[in-house]
């Protein structure tokens, strides 16, 4: 018995097919262009065709680009960055791979990530302190999720990534080390506040002397004591030349030269005692 369905009854609705997948506005039918770009080697024509495929696929990276925002980024750096990434995965895609959108969406991810892990700390760090980094805070999201859970503690991190409490703090300061802080910022609200800066020592140039000094000290030992006694004169007692000159019953010109000819001895053998220690060799001692 044949049944005609090509009607229904009044009251009944005829059933409809499942809605396809909606694609994005912005993943147009590029696959003509796509299958000629592999065709052609490298000269105008080609980069007119890539061109037209950067441009007809920029409003998909440029929507890739917005998940990123507000996370200390400009938008219009975002979309640069993932325009770069479009053009990787133009430039890398194989029609034969299947839809190009499968292939451009992680690779341009991929991309905007790799700008916020090289590029956006204010100082470089070292990969491994960035992976650190990136476990960690994973760790204290999954950690937090139940409203009312307490912070966890470093070995709590550890015991949850499998990290050692050491890489844990790396990884802990780390998450604060995004950012640099201003040595001109202000570290108290009151009307005496005092800068980051004011916290921070200096160099004491009385180092250098006691340094100066310890190494002069052996040199002025070897010298013969007439030598000794017109150095202290002249440097301790702040004597003139002439006087010392008059107290030793010698010429003014003899003192010149005695003078000069032990301040070249004392300091030779200060800077050669100086040289054997950077090198690592025995210093002399009297």
């Amino acid at each position: 018995m044949l049944i005609d369905t090509s009607t229904s009854r009044p009251g009944t609705q005829t059933p409809q097919a499942a809605p396809s997948r909606r694609r994005h506005d912005d993943a147009p039918d590029t696959a003509d262009l796509f299958a000629r770009l592999a065709t052609l080697d490298d000269g105008p024509e080609r980069d007119a065709v890539r061109d037209r495929l950067v441009k007809a696929w920029l409003p998909m990276a440029h929507r890739i680009a917005g998940r990123f925002r507000d996370r200390g980024e400009s938008v219009e750096d975002l979309r640069q960055v993932a325009a770069l990434g479009l053009v990787k995965a133009i430039d890398r895609f194989a029609p034969e791979r299947g839809a190009f959108e499968s292939y451009a969406v992680p690779t341009i991810t991929g991309e905007v990530k790799r700008h916020f892990r090289d590029r956006m700390w204010a100082l470089r760090v070292p990969r491994r302190v960035q992976e650190l980094r990136n476990k960690v805070r994973i760790a204290r999201r999954e950690l937090t999720q139940t409203p009312g859970t307490p912070e966890p503690s470093v070995a709590d991190l550890a015991a949850h990534t499998g990290l050692t409490e050491d890489e844990v703090s790396c990884g802990l300061e780390a998450l604060e080390s995004f950012s640099t802080l201003s040595l001109d910022a202000e570290l108290s609200g009151d009307e005496d506040g005092y800068s980051l800066a004011d916290t921070l020592g200096a160099a004491d140039s009385s180092f250098d002397t006691v340094i100066d000094r310890e190494s002069a000290k052996e040199g002025l030992r070897r010298l013969p004591e007439r030598e000794r006694a017109i150095l202290y004169m002249r440097f301790f007692e702040d004597m003139t030349q002439s006087r010392i000159a008059d107290r030793l019953g010698i010429s003014q010109m003899h003192v010149s030269r005695l003078i000069s000819r032990s301040c070249a001895q004392v300091r030779a053998e200060a800077l050669g005692q100086r040289g054997r220690r950077d090198a690592g060799g025995p210093s002399t001692t009297a």
